[in-house]
């Protein structure tokens, strides 16, 4: 038999509150068991805009009886940030092995996000295996959480003779948590990238700042037939983005 400390568990919403933050934990386990990743929503990063969203957290643990469940698993971010997960389903891909999944759906329009909950967030988590040996881990994993970003393109004039200038604009734009509106995404670098027809790959022609409402203007020399788009690389706090392509048909 063992014991262990039990964690207070947070439901539900998001809660903004200092108040609302468990005590800090130290890590602890008993045995071997070990967490070997940790993978949220597929690629570590969770893009929020204006609608909710359901994602997946993916705790893979090992020990030499197997796995044999997960507490509910906690996720902290910025600003008192948290979520807690529905309690893990443990599937075991290996004797020793198994992925535990635990999910979660944030809604802006009911989880009162502030733009400060943007940024980096850390995954706690409890498992135990069949032997009665358990690990509990603080920042087992670590993932981007965004504000969604959106980005036009617009090619003009065409057609275009060659050798002509062509005049590119768009404008890049990010959500607003606590507005539920989008708007401009001021100062922020945006690469202008073109391919030509009949290639499978885009080269970068420049980059591009954006303007303090978001906006992107620029001339560029036509060449062939062929699309241009703008591509913004996001950062910790907001997502990659990639507009749709604008044909210029160059005479």
């Amino acid at each position: 038999m063992r014991m262990r400390a039990t964690l207070g568990v947070v439901t539900g919403a998001l809660a903004l509150s200092a108040l609302a933050v468990p005590a800090a934990q130290a890590d602890g386990s008993e045995g071997d068991t070990r967490i070997v990743k940790v993978v949220v929503d597929l690629d570590n990063k969770v893009t929020i805009g204006t609608t909710a969203k359901k994602f997946k957290v993916v705790v893979t643990a090992t020990d030499n009886s197997g796995i044999k469940g997960a507490d509910e698993i906690d996720l902290f971010g910025p600003d008192y940030g948290i979520f807690t997960t529905a309690k893990p389903t443990c599937v075991a891909v290996s004797t020793y092995t198994a992925n535990c999944t635990g999910w979660v759906t944030v809604d802006p329009k009911v989880d009162y996000l502030t733009n400060a909950n943007a940024g980096t967030w850390y995954v706690d988590t409890l498992v135990d295996a069949k032997d009665g040996d358990w690990i509990w881990k603080e920042k087992a994993g670590a993932f981007k959480f965004q504000r969604q970003t959106s980005l036009t393109t617009n090619a003009a004039p065409e057609p275009v003779r060659k050798g002509k200038a062509i005049t590119v604009t768009g404008k890049l734009n990010r959500v607003n948590w606590e507005s539920l509106k989008y708007g401009g995404y001021a100062s922020q670098n945006v690469q202008l990238q073109y391919k030509k027809k009949g290639a499978t790959s885009y080269t970068t022609l420049k980059t591009v700042k954006t303007t303090s409402t978001g906006a992107l203007s620029t001339t560029t020399t036509a060449t062939y037939d062929g699309y241009y788009r703008f591509v913004y690389a996001g950062n910790t706090a907001s997502a990659a983005v990639s507009s749709a392509a604008d044909y210029i048909d160059v005479q």
